[in-house]
């Protein structure tokens, strides 16, 4: 007997949400590399239609029949028959909405396979545009659209939980999310028999995940034996999630073929040659399988027509193993943000970037992770990548002839920085500001503000007779903490101005996008101005912790070639908005009364943990015992308290962040708390005294 011997095919889209004319067009060219790879079944990822970030989108009719007009294109064009299709988009049945695999074959509906188990938590609301399927449905009818009958003149496919029996195997989907819950099916799949799992997911980036999404892939295969197939999205398809790719195939216990996870390539095909035997050969030696599938539920099984199985006599070589990809968390960082903005940038229509450098860790970040974007395209386009090279010249106006063989000449095209001092300033942030801009090769200005803030200042005067001064100068408290903030949000409305303005100084047209400089420790904090230089159109860093961010500054001086970012890492972190003279040294974490070490552990113990301030406060007793006294604990826990609370409201205005950290306190989507506190928060305060009472008793 010949071995069974099958190529398959996952496929990495850079989707865009409601953009049916590309992602049709990409979704297609995918399906016709995979049949010139020889792959007989071809997996694409969560609702690649329609793209996957329609949210709202999934609410109107119209979504509904522009994904039918564009599976009608695929039934109907003949160059992609002869290879079984899965691919996503959203259904209606009997008036439900569903998010749904579908199986073509030659022009043909096979099966419209609803998702059972939806995302419903952190950045996913599933459940407000979908209901999950009921398996104990089983099989019901699916009255096909007209737009399909005018095509194929097919009125009727099967719906519901379903496998499907080929002519030399059994296949059958597992949808994202449902990989990821306790019962997942695949369990339940395996033991009745189905050797191919695929899931189509839509799985975001977020640093240090990726391991979390191999582990659970590995841990199914190898328990039940199995092809796991795993089809992601990769890029911005429209809001602030990065989809990360890394498609992937695994035999059992191995792996046998990645895509990248960070990349600019629009479709991105991996396949793999596989021996099925190899999954009949593991289930069948153990002997509790088989007596748990001897025991299992038969699952509805549609027949189709296809042998996925190499009949020819010399079959391809099977694939290899390999050991899955992981990057080091701060090339997340460097290329996940660079991905994003590339992306934004390319399908928004503006001229380029603009930051407001200030020489600091946060700016500086940005702007390497900007110099990165460019290496990144730089590289792309030697590869051949003629998408990215299409994409720069519409971005810089470079014509047909430009070809960017150098990132700080790409750099100095589409970004646009400008250090904007004051008196207060120090001679030390504004050269570490130049000499980074020199490295990474931007368009980089300096300028004296001093002329528009005492304007503000004699404004203010003239309209109420009352001259406000610094602390150092007699001030008080209010006066002292405004006079600091109009100089912070002044630079935010240059910066606006610059943007608009830049490119047409420099010979050019168009506009700029501004890029803010705000980390998530801060956000979680407070610790920024409203409508400062946080504010700006995006965000590569607001979900990033200033540890990661130092960490990053370590990592960029040498692996991105900016040595410059060693010396802003060595600088303590400053704001620069009070009198230099006065000898008062404005350090962050002083100002905030905790360390960007305790900030993460508060954010992350807020969040993830689902902490108020008195488990917080039980928890970081225990965890500080012998490095704090609980009198200080409690002091340190009223303290983030009454900060966060005092400084929600920023976050209703926060500028959209890529997310990168499951503690981000980003209130538009991720992180849905009130923002109007009572900041004593006198009972949580009360119990917390309490306890301590307590623990100050058991010491005695």
């Amino acid at each position: 007997r010949k071995m069974r011997i099958a190529t398959l095919a996952v496929a990495t889209l850079n989707q865009w949400a409601m953009d049916f004319e590309g992602n049709l067009k990409r979704t297609k060219e995918s399906i016709r590399v995979a049949k010139k790879k020889g792959a007989h079944y071809r997996l694409g990822p969560e609702l690649e239609i329609p793209g996957y970030s329609c949210e709202d989108h999934f609410l109107e009719q119209d979504t509904f029949q522009h994904c039918w007009e564009c599976l009608a294109d695929i039934l109907a064009d003949n160059e992609l028959h002869g290879i079984l299709i899965d691919l996503g988009m959203p259904v209606l049945h009997n008036t439900v909405r569903y998010n749904a695999r579908i199986f073509v074959l030659d022009g043909q509906v096979v099966l419209v396979r609803p998702k059972m188990v939806l995302a419903d938590d952190g950045n996913y609301r599933e459940n407000r545009f979908f209901v999950g399927w009921e398996r104990s449905r089983g099989l019901e009818e699916y009255v096909l659209p007209s737009v399909v009958r005018a095509v194929n003149g097919q009125k009727k496919c099967p719906i519901g939980f379903a496998a499907l029996q080929l002519n030399d195997t059994v296949l059958a989907s597992e949808v994202c999310e449902e990989l990821f819950v306790s019962n997942s099916p695949s369990i339940e799949l395996c033991l009745d028999g189905v050797e191919i799992i695929a899931n189509g997911s839509g799985s975001h980036h977020a640093l240090r995940k990726l391991n979390s999404r191999i582990d659970l892939i590995r841990g199914i295969s190898s328990k039940c034996g199995a092809v796991y197939m795993y089809a992601n999205h990769r890029g911005c398809d429209g809001n602030r999630l990065y989809f990360d790719g890394c498609s992937m195939i695994a035999l059992n216990d191995r792996f046998l073929t990645q895509s990248k996870q960070f990349g600019m390539t629009d479709v991105e095909v991996a396949v793999a040659t596989v021996n099925l035997d190899e999954v009949r050969s593991f289930r069948t030696f153990t002997t509790s399988l088989n007596m748990a599938a001897a025991k299992s539920k038969r699952i509805p099984r549609v027949e189709v027509d296809l042998n996925i199985v190499d009949e020819t006599v010399h079959h391809p070589e099977l694939t290899k193993p390999i050991q899955p990809f992981l990057h080091d968390p701060m090339e997340e960082i460097a290329r996940g943000p660079a991905c994003w903005l590339w992306d934004y940038l390319r399908r928004c229509g503006m001229r380029g970037f603009f930051i407001p450098l200030s020489g600091g860790a946060d700016s500086s970040s940005v702007t390497a992770i900007v110099g990165s974007m460019c290496q990144m395209i730089v590289k792309e386009v030697e590869n051949g990548n003629e998408q990215v090279l299409a994409d720069v010249r519409r971005i810089t106006r470079g014509g047909e002839d430009y070809v960017p063989t150098d990132a700080r000449e790409l750099c100095k095209r589409i970004l646009f920085t400008c250090y904007m001092g004051t008196k207060n300033s120090s001679v030390d942030t504004r050269d570490r500001a130049i000499q980074l801009a020199k490295e990474v090769g931007c368009t980089h200005y300096s300028v004296n503000i001093d002329k528009m803030v005492a304007a503000v200042e004699e404004t203010f005067a003239d309209m109420t007779g009352m001259k406000p001064k610094f602390s150092a100068h007699g001030g008080s408290f209010g006066e002292n903490i405004a006079l600091q903030n109009i100089q912070a949000r002044l630079r935010m409305v240059f910066s606006y101005m610059q943007a608009q303005l830049l490119p047409w100084v420099e010979g050019g047209v168009g506009s700029l996008l501004v890029l803010s400089s705000g980390n998530v420790d801060e956000a979680l904090r407070g610790y920024l101005t409203k409508y400062d230089c946080s504010s700006g159109d995006l965000n590569p860093i607001g979900a990033i912790s200033k540890v990661d961010l130092k960490a990053f500054l370590h990592w960029g001086a040498t692996n991105l070639g900016y040595p410059s970012l060693a010396d802003v890492l060595r600088a303590p972190p400053t704001a620069e908005l009070v009198p230099i003279e006065s000898g008062e040294v404005q350090l962050d974490e002083v100002e905030m009364g905790m360390t960007y070490e305790e900030l993460g552990i508060f954010g992350r113990l807020r969040k993830l943990h689902r902490c108020g301030p008195v488990s917080m406060f039980r928890s970081l007793v225990e965890e500080w015992k012998h490095t704090m006294s609980v009198e200080k604990v409690a002091e340190k826990v009223k303290h983030f308290f009454k900060y966060y609370s005092i400084n929600r409201h920023k976050m209703t205005t926060i500028t959209p962040s890529y997310h990168a950290e499951n503690y981000s306190p980003d209130d538009n989507r991720f992180d849905l708390r009130q923002f109007l506190y009572n900041i004593s928060w006198p009972w949580q305060f009360r119990a917390i005294d309490n306890l301590v009472e307590q623990f100050k008793q058991k010491q005695n």
